[in-house]
């Protein structure tokens, strides 16, 4: 085990998540997270929370490397920025029970939750969410920020643009492309050319 420090932005229900996925994968040793209701929020998860977003920078010789895990795709984006002028390293967190292709790419930032599974040569995003139990099949794509809920299934060549999110239980078919900033509720089914 190391000795290294992981800054997580957010202390709501995802960055709990994604707390208990580093400390089950064994990479770091000690978090820390910021949160805009700090200092009347002090814990997350059994960590310190130390300060809000605007004092990042403060902090930043204090870890060694940070994710944002806001679930609002724009928040997430915002606080990304926060941590890349700060020149805290990105982080991407892969639960230890998620499945990632060999081949896949993932991209910076990026948290891959519980039981989730990304395929061949699928490309995932800086800063994206796949979340617990979610399939992200062979050949598509989350760009950066996109977001899929709990249980979300992919099918091959599916493309998910930059911010979209695709809430609970939605599932897309072959060849799907859902647009920029598109906001599905939980269980829709999308087909290509519908």
């Amino acid at each position: 085990m190391t000795n290294r420090t992981l800054l997580i932005v957010g202390a709501g229900g995802h960055g709990k998540a994604v707390a208990e996925a580093v400390l089950l994968d064994g990479q770091w040793r000690r978090i820390v997270f910021i949160d805009d209701r700090w200092p009347e929020l002090q814990q997350c998860a059994g960590w310190p929370v130390v300060a809000k977003v605007s004092g990042l920078a403060e902090i930043a010789s204090n870890v060694q490397g940070a994710i944002a895990a806001i679930g609002n795709n724009a928040m997430r984006e915002q606080c990304l920025e926060a941590i890349i002028s700060a020149r805290i390293p990105l982080v991407s967190v892969i639960h230890p029970t998620a499945f990632v292709s060999p081949s896949a790419r993932i991209g910076a930032g990026t948290a891959v939750m519980a039981m989730a599974m990304i395929g061949t040569d699928a490309v995932i995003g800086m800063a994206a969410i796949v979340n617990a139990n979610a399939t992200v099949d062979h050949d598509a794509s989350l760009d950066d920020f996109a977001h899929l809920g709990v249980g979300v299934h992919l099918a091959g060549g599916v493309r998910i643009k930059t911010r979209a999110w695709l809430e609970a239980g939605c599932s897309a078919g072959y060849g799907v492309v859902v647009r920029e900033n598109a906001v599905l509720g939980p269980g829709t089914v999308l087909v290509a050319g519908k």
